[in-house]
């Protein structure tokens, strides 16, 4: 190759490395100029999101203080509060209303007629919907004790409602009726409360406690909704213990349920959850007499031989583990004797005529105390 080819070729290959260089600045100013404009319009939709997240929450319209009856009816989730109100003219984004509560975790709104108006802010109207300060009076207080079972329960809404037991009962192991409440409760009612083995499906998820209405006849559905939404609140706090020990929700509430079901006022509840969890670490059957009234669907004070025969799979005399689902609803004290039973050894206990309730470790021991104060004793 010549030198004049030489040199021609070196000025094509630097020509060529001048337009490399030429579009990678036009490369780079493009790119820079994007990402100008995308961060431009970022900030301002992220800017306006917070002035109108700011602005929503302020009072609708401070000037107007006319105010207006807003109903809230029973069973209202975050959401349809939230609409009513911005139906009603109080707020203005019902979005932004249950956004705020998501993020103040706020709960514990009550049902009722309110006195609200537009110049109220979004603390404000919140404190009013928790605080009870509303029109309409209580005219139907009804009472769920511990240890209920659910065709007991039934006849105490029943009764506070004018309506017979057996069709209030019948409503709530109703297929649809059920299905309509798993739907709005889909963490609570799973899937376990349908299992072929399940006497009731609602069994043991009405919380114990005591419920206030506003209407003297409120339906079926708006009490068990009501009830739910309380059962929802308890087990929030527990969710986390839930998670450590890998249970469900139907599992706990079925332990629950046994240990409520065996305790007595005297006795501590967390000992005889350790009797049970020791049982089943044992592979022994947790025996205990509620089950097998459950199973035969009877409540009397003693249970014969004859009775432990009875072939079902809540019989926990001839079942190892715990039954399908839970025999009766369970307090908070036994739900938290389920999560954290004592540390003992215990593998039996009995409860004498005087209501207290004695523990053992061994059966010979278990024989001797049951020969002492039971069977001596009739």
């Amino acid at each position: 190759m010549s030198i004049e080819d030489k040199k021609a070729k070196r000025e094509l290959i630097r020509q060529k490395m001048l337009e490399r260089q030429s579009e990678a600045r036009v490369v780079r100013k493009i790119v820079f100029t994007i990402a100008i404009i995308l961060f431009i319009v970022g900030g301002a939709v992220a800017g306006g999101g917070y002035f109108y997240i700011k602005s929503a929450v302020q009072p609708k319209d401070p000037d107007n203080k006319k105010e207006k009856q807003v109903e809230i009816p029973i069973g209202s989730s975050t959401s349809s509060i939230g609409k009513i109100l911005e139906d009603n003219g109080i707020i203005k984004d019902a979005r932004v209303f249950k956004f705020y509560v998501k993020f103040k975790n706020e709960t514990g709104f009550m049902a009722g007629e309110y006195t609200l108006s537009p110049s109220m802010a979004m603390p404000e109207i919140i404190n009013n919907l928790k605080s009870g300060k509303i029109v309409d009076q209580v005219v139907l207080k009804m009472t769920i004790p511990e240890g209920k079972q659910l065709e007991q329960i039934a006849d105490i809404i029943a009764e506070k409602t004018n309506k017979k037991g057996e069709d209030v009962f019948k409503m709530l192991n109703d297929k649809a009726f059920i299905e309509s409440m798993m739907a709005k409760y889909p963490d609570l009612l799973t899937e376990e409360i349908l299992n072929e083995n399940i006497k009731y499906p609602l069994e043991g998820y009405l919380f114990p406690a005591t419920y206030s209405f506003y209407k003297e006849n409120p339906t079926v559905e708006e009490i068990v909704t009501v009830m739910l939404d309380k059962t929802v609140e308890v087990l929030k706090d527990y969710r986390a213990e839930l998670e450590d020990k890998g249970w469900t929700v139907h599992q706990l509430l079925t332990m629950a349920s046994l240990i409520e079901e065996e305790a007595t006022e005297q006795v501590d509840r967390d000992q005889i959850a350790s009797v049970f969890f020791n049982r089943i670490e044992a592979g022994m059957p947790l025996q205990t007499d509620p089950t097998v009234l459950y199973a035969q669907g009877e409540h009397k004070s003693k249970v014969l031989y004859k009775d432990l025969e009875i072939d079902s799979p809540y019989n926990t005399y001839k079942n190892v583990g715990i039954t399908p689902g839970p025999i009766a609803n369970a307090g908070t004290t036994s739900i938290e004797a389920a999560l954290a039973p004592a540390e003992t050894d215990f593998l039996y206990f009995l409860a004498t005529s005087t209501g207290e309730v004695l523990f053992s470790k061994t059966l010979q021991e278990h024989n001797q105390k049951k020969a002492k104060y039971i069977t001596n004793n009739n």
